[in-house]
């Protein structure tokens, strides 16, 4: 059998609006807890606050994994490393275009609905797919490694562009 298989794991950073939210949600916590000596019957709140900070911290620790299975490509976003969630899936006969960010082809496609599935560091080598997904062009911005952007090339190569 000639599968061609690989994966690939990319932990997203935490950006500045995650971080702003973090913020918000500790002051909140601590707000919550003054409030318990205003209102001897507002222990509830801090209670609530504590709770919703471990589920909101919990869904910001996220990772994406690129499979990428004989022209099959799917990007799942694992949350807290324990809750798996498909959010893409492309075949290659559904791909127009593969190509680095900043390229000359993709200037058409500027005004595609984009789906951000990168890390958000600044010095990775992001490429955009397009393809036509439930019938809608869309544009996706992944980190694909040497090995997922070779298996689009080989069943596509007149659609991937190179760095």
């Amino acid at each position: 059998m000639d599968d061609f298989y690989t994966e690939q794991l990319i932990k997203k950073q935490a950006d500045s609006k995650d971080t702003l939210k973090k913020a918000g949600l500790i002051v909140l916590t601590v707000l919550s807890v003054l409030l318990v000596f205003a209102i001897p019957v507002g222990i509830i709140f801090p209670v609530v606050m504590i709770v919703v900070d471990v589920l909101v911290f919990s869904n910001m620790n996220v990772e994406y994994e690129y499979v990428f299975v004989n022209g099959d490509l799917d990007i799942d976003k694992i949350m807290n490393k324990s809750r798996r969630k498909r959010m893409f899936s492309v075949d290659a006969d559904q791909m127009e275009l593969l190509a680095p960010v900043g390229a000359v082809e993709l200037m058409q496609y500027k005004k595609v609905r984009t789906y951000d599935y990168t890390s958000g560091k600044n010095q990775a080598e992001i490429y955009a797919l397009i393809a036509s997904n439930k019938g809608e062009l869309c544009k996706v911005l992944f980190e694909p490694n040497e090995t997922i952007i070779e298996g689009f090339f080989v069943k596509a190569p007149r659609k991937v562009i190179r760095k």
